[in-house]
């Protein structure tokens, strides 16, 4: 990386460089733009000599730092000079990026709507039958639970929240619970009586949640299990790893498994009350 001896006294120059570079310029952009910002409006070719970039990809760096409207030019004596507009269009920059990249994903998901219908008619039949899918580490186990928002009933629930929390950090409260609002879909919990449970079962109202507190001295399990349409979800979280049983007749038989269990756990949930 090379610099003109002006720009290199001044210690904070490449701190400069690399947080700009950390909102969306290259390198080269970044230069330009620091030259420009200290020493003011300059001709093409003082700045291509001081930021010691050839001519012509000086004249393509001009161009793009126009179109993000940071500088603009000026003629002095018929001469072209470049200079860089105040640094708080920096701000109007990212605003334009963000909306920019929102129009862009927008555009994505529409075409992803508009193809899905096709992608589900060449569907093998043969890959609609009961399957068992692995999901493994943090990644893994967000793409899991992912698929439980997909639910079309009511998610029915074993759940350590404070091992669920530990195990993703920021996913439930910050991002999960917030998508499963939206889509409408409500959970029924059975979740050991730790200080993160009943801390949650708080916010049960606004998160489309029922939560039964049971004694954690007694049922401590950590293991998770959402069962919810024709699929059953069991996560471990000690063990950074979830799988998914798409079986109706799996999915059945914990659906009345969890009846019986909710209603010892309304008694144990009572008595905690009491």
């Amino acid at each position: 990386m090379r610099y003109d001896k002006a720009v290199e006294n001044f210690p904070t120059t490449l701190m400069i460089l690399e947080k700009l570079k950390k909102i969306g310029f290259s390198e080269k952009e970044a230069q330009v733009y620091i030259q420009l910002i200290r020493w003011g409006a300059q001709p093409i070719s003082v700045i291509s000599e001081r930021a010691q970039i050839n001519r012509t990809t000086t004249y393509d760096i001009i161009d793009s730092l126009t179109k993000k409207g940071l500088i603009s030019s000026i003629k002095k004596g018929g001469i072209t000079h470049i200079k860089a507009l105040s640094p708080k269009e920096l701000n109007n920059y990212l605003e334009r990026e963000k909306v920019e990249f929102t129009r862009k994903i927008e555009k994505q998901q529409r075409e992803m709507d508009s193809l899905l219908p096709e992608l589900i008619s060449l569907e093998n039949p043969e890959s609609t039958k009961p399957k068992v899918s692995f999901y493994e580490g943090e990644k893994g186990m967000r793409q899991a639970y992912e698929d439980t928002l997909t639910s079309t009933e009511n998610i029915l629930a074993y759940a350590n929240v404070e091992d669920m929390h530990k195990g993703l950090p920021n996913f439930f409260p910050d991002y999960y619970q917030r998508r499963g609002v939206q889509n409408n879909i409500h959970i029924k919990t059975i979740s050991p009586d730790n200080p993160t449970s009943i801390e949650r079962h708080k916010q049960d109202k606004k998160e489309n949640r029922e939560m039964l507190l049971i004694p954690e001295k007694d049922y401590g399990f950590s293991p998770e299990i959402n069962i919810y349409d024709d699929k059953v979800l069991i996560a471990s979280w000690r063990e950074k790893m979830a799988i998914i049983i798409k079986s109706k007749e799996i999915a059945d038989f914990h659906k009345q498994m969890f009846k019986l269990c909710w209603t010892q756990a309304k008694v144990l949930h009572q008595k905690r009350k009491s």
